[in-house]
């Protein structure tokens, strides 16, 4: 009987020790938390996405960072296996908006719960607060792990599963970058993806806390268009955030390393309107408040707190009669509307991103088994490998995969 180990009681932590155990062998899984699955509590808004019901091609287009590599291990164990492995395990699963899937109870617990449960009828020994420092080899080959402590636990394969750098109150912290380049692995720097955006313009304070739905933005770097997306966002204190924001923040964070970049973010607010179509309804709510001033007239137009920031970007006064408006003034407040620009400052720290880019290193991981290419018995799943994708449930499935395929692996190869 082999004895694997898996260092990381993540989503793909979990689900490596799942398959290995599956197949008889017996399994250690490490995890340095008080408890499994901290970081799949608060996914989703604490609801738990774990996967999206889109066909295997489309998922893999929606992992913007190396998805080809996961090719092999998302055939092998694909969306459809997620959501049957759970509604085996008791918990039912529902499809939202933008193919979406969530449990049923929309509780992130019940997920988490369900993983415990299926390693606890399948002996898995869970061990927490029990933090891994370094990768044990042995004549090139991996022997084992040894803890913080100094402790050392002995294997015929580890699976390294601890994520990556972002939100590290839940236990990722990097540690796996500096395990991996002990041996010899390559690390991909990291920056942060799914992040929100801060931004130069100090009105955003002002209306801070406001939602927008169907709302188009769009990147500019160095005045040139990189990225579309359409949908919901929010502004805050220090900037931007919100779905579509979070989905562009993976590019914007990659243009902003190279401080030479100019990177704007340019916000349509009347998406579904042409330019004409927009300037008729313009022209209709100044006739019917033409006797008011201009910052009252677009009560109909615009959510009250975000009246002020518009006109002050189209260069116009708020207390200017609407009938004194001129065409060149009126033209202006259209192209304002649907080409309000924000020019971004930076990101927000890697902490707060719910995806780390970068990691080890995928060309030195063989991608139908996960296993390393420089140390036979080493194998990496989940967010510490170089893998990052949008949102929607993406980055839960790639982990999975993964998982998967390593648990499965280390037990079948020699």
């Amino acid at each position: 009987m082999k004895h694997i180990l898996v260092v990381g009681a993540g989503p793909a932590g979990m689900m490596a020790a799942i398959k290995a155990a599956e197949n008889g062998a017996e399994v250690t899984l490490l995890e340095k938390m008080k408890k499994p699955g901290r970081k799949m509590m608060i996914t989703g808004k604490g609801r738990c996405n774990i996967t999206n019901a889109a066909d295997v091609p489309e998922i893999i287009r929606n992992i913007h960072g190396n998805g080809r590599f996961l090719n092999s291990s998302m055939r092998a164990f694909d969306n459809q296996d997620v959501i049957c492995f759970f509604e085996g395990q008791g918990v039912p699963t529902k499809v939202e908006r933008g193919n979406r899937v969530f449990p049923v109870s929309d509780k992130a617990q019940d997920v988490v719960d369900a993983m415990v449960q299926r390693m606890h009828e399948l002996g898995v020994t869970i061990e927490t607060e029990v933090a891994v420092k370094d990768l044990l080899t042995q004549e090139g080959r991996i022997a084992g792990v040894r803890t913080q402590s100094g402790a050392i636990y002995k294997a015929d394969a580890v699976i390294v599963c601890v994520g990556g750098a972002s939100y590290p109150g839940t236990g990722s912290t990097g540690d796996g970058y500096a395990m991996a380049e002990a041996v010899g692995h390559t690390t991909v720097p990291v920056r942060p993806s799914l992040v929100p955006l801060v931004t130069e313009e100090e009105w955003v304070k002002d209306v801070q806390g406001l939602s927008l739905r169907n709302v188009r933005g769009t990147l500019r770097v160095d005045g040139e268009k990189v990225q579309e997306m359409f949908g919901e966002m929010m502004f805050t204190h220090y900037g931007v955030t919100g779905p579509i924001i979070l989905s562009m923040s993976r590019m914007a964070s990659e243009y902003l390393a190279d401080d030479s970049h100019f990177v704007e973010l340019s916000l349509n607010l009347k998406p579904a309107l042409s330019q004409e179509k927009l300037d008729a309804r313009v022209q209709r709510d100044f006739e019917k408040y033409q006797r008011k001033q201009l910052g009252n007239a677009l009560v109909d137009l615009l959510p009250h707190k975000l009246i002020a920031p518009v006109l002050d970007s189209a260069f116009l006064a708020a207390d200017k009669p609407v009938h004194q408006i001129t065409l060149e003034e009126r033209h202006r407040l259209v192209e304002t509307l649907q080409d309000l620009t924000l020019v971004i400052a930076g990101t927000r720290p890697l902490a707060e991103a719910i995806v780390t880019v970068g990691g080890v290193s995928v060309k030195e991981i063989n991608p139908k088994t996960m296993e390393s290419k420089l140390v036979p018995g080493l194998y990496f799943a989940g967010e510490v490998t170089d893998v990052d994708a949008y949102t929607g449930g993406y980055n839960l499935q790639a982990a999975f995969s993964m998982g998967a395929a390593a648990g499965n692996w280390s037990v079948w190869n020699d």
